[in-house]
């Protein structure tokens, strides 16, 4: 999967995705019903460290340092999430050999999953509550899996 980073862009471009990634966790602080991308974005770095890829890692790991000032949502835990599923899962997925689309959309599946149950037990070990489990949290997932087939 490229994301587009990989392919030579001009200055605009990149003005334009870092713009997003720093804008957007703010905006979902406002607006409660636009989508988390927590998969997506764990999906990138993923990816990113499977590819190499110090650009895409840097850009995700923004994204997550701007979810946790906006959102209070744990970056260890996600980091930790994204390279355990590296290390176990992720081998497995390369079985899936020239279907990228099916890879992605299974990781990215995997990676929410695996988030949300994980935030569910730090949830409950420290008495919080980071993210309210409802309609607008399966809205985010459709709308993650979904921005993965277009990207």
């Amino acid at each position: 999967m490229s994301f587009g980073i990989y392919k030579k862009h001009s200055i605009i471009y990149y003005i334009i995705i870092l713009s997003f990634i720093i804008f957007y966790p703010m905006l979902i602080s406002i607006y409660v019903f636009l989508p988390l991308l927590i998969g997506l974005v764990l999906y990138i770095f993923v990816d990113a460290l499977e590819k190499n890829s110090w650009v895409n890692m840097l850009l995700a790991t923004i994204y997550m340092i701007n979810l946790e000032v906006n959102l209070n949502l744990p970056i260890f835990l996600m980091l930790i999430i994204a390279l355990l599923f590296y290390l176990i899962i992720f081998p497995y997925l390369r079985q899936f050999g020239e279907c990228i689309l099916c890879k992605a959309i299974l990781g990215v599946i995997l990676l929410d999953f695996i988030y949300f149950s994980s935030i569910l037990l730090f949830d409950f070990i420290f008495e919080t509550q980071s993210i309210v489990f409802d309609k607008i949290l399966i809205y985010s997932l459709i709308v993650d899996i979904l921005m993965v087939m277009i990207i």
